[in-house]
């Protein structure tokens, strides 16, 4: 069984930044479930990947949800099929297990869009203010973070929060608009970052979309760059509010599983379909814009992963001293009663 390795892994290969060379044939299959038993590992796929990486793992979701989960497990090993930061935050929820990335150079525009050094200047601007960061950050920003959210309960975070306690909310601007549109509270600050992703899926889209197909529903991520324009055309009356839903990627999911036949518009990462199309095979799913498509969740391919498990590259770490304060700000969010499901 080791020449099979042998020979799959003869043909990875480098090329325009990621990882190529094989094909997820029924041969990688059965390669991919022996090295994994192997490794006593489990597979974790991001809703945003290949779905051929999302057919092979053992759970599939949103980033904290399948971090949660893992931790859960008697596994030795995480593969994180997602984003630098997601593995990071696994590793901090399960510090005792070995955590690997395909590709660690699969990272984040959003997470990428604060730093750990700019957080800390902001909060000497506010110093009496509360830090809310969401999960889509990394383990450096997390352990500056006073509690952290999700797009799911970003609302509920800021709501338990003491209403005459500033708040710096980080990174996404979009999530932060929706943040303080919901709560109706003027003393939120929003960092100006974004996922470049979602930020591309534009109100004119989504406007020549609605109209296009006024039958369909329409499921926004509160990240995308139309969440504002959806919330302004449904209070003017040019799309029916009962039509515009603000979703996470895991309430996407749950909406389609009791949704019935139906048309849907979705503004987020095009990964998210395959999943959509499983959960309500009869329905209508159909992306706002089809070209919203991160090419750092596509880093992990299916050479990648047969690498990663064979060579056990590559492994994320996170120090001590980091992880502990990072999983004080998760704790402390799941402490209000809603952890919610991830981005």
């Amino acid at each position: 069984m080791a020449n099979i390795t042998s020979s799959l892994l003869s043909a990875c290969h480098r090329t325009d930044n990621h990882w190529t060379g094989v094909e997820p044939n029924a041969e990688w299959v059965d390669e991919i479930n022996r090295l994994k038993q192997e490794r006593n590992a489990v597979i974790l796929a991001h809703n945003y990947q290949l779905p051929e990486i999302q057919d092979i793992a053992d759970y599939v979701g949103d980033s904290l949800a399948l971090s949660r989960k893992a931790a859960e497990t008697d596994a030795d090993v995480i593969v994180f099929c997602g984003v630098h930061f997601m593995a990071e935050s696994a590793k901090i929820l399960s510090p005792d297990k070995t955590v690997l990335i395909p590709d660690e150079e699969a990272g984040c525009s959003l997470a990428d869009s604060i730093t750990a050094e700019q957080l800390r200047e902001w909060k000497a601007e506010h110093p009496d203010a509360l830090v809310v960061s969401y999960v889509n950050t990394t383990a450096e920003v997390k352990a500056l973070t006073d509690v952290c959210c999700t797009s799911s309960n970003a609302v509920d975070v800021v709501k338990s929060l003491p209403e005459d306690k500033e708040i710096l909310f980080n990174p996404d601007m979009f999530l932060g608009a929706h943040v303080k549109r919901e709560t109706d509270r003027d003393n939120i600050q929003v960092w100006a970052g974004e996922c470049h992703v979602h930020a591309g899926i534009t109100p004119r889209q989504l406007e020549e979309q609605a109209t296009a197909n006024p039958e369909a529903d329409l499921y926004i991520h509160p990240e995308c760059g139309c969440a504002n324009s959806a919330i302004y055309l449904a209070g003017e009356g040019a799309i029916e509010p009962e039509r515009v839903h603000m979703y996470s990627t895991g309430q996407m999911l749950d909406a389609a599983r009791e949704g019935g036949n139906n048309k849907v518009l979705i503004a987020t990462e095009t990964g998210m379909l395959h999943q959509l199309n499983q959960a309500a095979p009869e329905a209508d799913f159909q992306a706002i814009n089809p070209q919203a498509e991160c090419k750092y969740m596509k880093m992990i391919t299916p050479a990648a992963l047969l690498r990663c498990l064979a060579e056990g590259a590559d492994e994320v770490t996170v120090p001590e001293d980091i992880s502990k304060a990072a999983r004080d700000s998760l704790e402390a969010m799941i402490s209000i009663g809603n952890p919610g499901s991830g981005e």
